[in-house]
């Protein structure tokens, strides 16, 4: 089930992002940029406020199964640019359709806001997300390629089908 997160999932979304965020830099970065109390409390602040922007937006959805946060989303628009800010799930659940049922949420929510375009960043060194968002139709735009040690990539959205 995918749903907007709730102020309550705050604890549940901090432990699957740095779970998350811990296998794909685990050997890359120090251990203390991505793991330990500070950081997962750092962790934990960054969503409160994005989920507290949420509650008027939708803009954090949350995949749940058997009751269990197992995928997190965000997104924002800011001068009118939407970002993909995060998209993660927890590895236990890796290749089982939880990413592409979060990133079709994310999808009908941009069409139904009339987006045109989204731009995201991932780690360059992410290899499994960067195969993931070429898959969802991802593309790397040649005159933004890098921001330091992230990819930038962009998606066209396509209006609704029947427009």
């Amino acid at each position: 089930m995918i749903r907007t997160a709730r102020p309550a999932d705050l604890d549940a979304i901090a432990a699957l992002h740095t779970r998350a965020r811990a296998t794909y830099y685990q050997g890359r970065l120090p251990q203390e940029t991505y793991g330990g109390a500070a950081e997962l409390a750092r962790t934990r602040e960054g969503w409160s406020h994005a989920v507290a922007r949420s509650a008027a937006h939708g803009s954090v959805l949350c995949a749940e199964r058997n009751g269990r946060i197992v995928g997190v989303a965000a997104y924002r628009t800011a001068d009118g640019e939407t970002t993909l800010t995060q998209l993660h799930v927890d590895p236990d659940r890796w290749r089982r359709g939880t990413g592409s049922a979060l990133h079709a949420a994310c999808l009908d929510a941009w069409r139904r806001a009339g987006t045109a375009r989204v731009r995201l960043e991932v780690y360059e060194h992410n290899l499994r997300a960067q195969a993931f968002y070429a898959r969802q139709g991802w593309l790397p735009e040649p005159e933004s390629a890098a921001s330091g040690s992230h990819r930038v990539l962009w998606l066209a959205v396509a209006p609704p089908s029947g427009e």
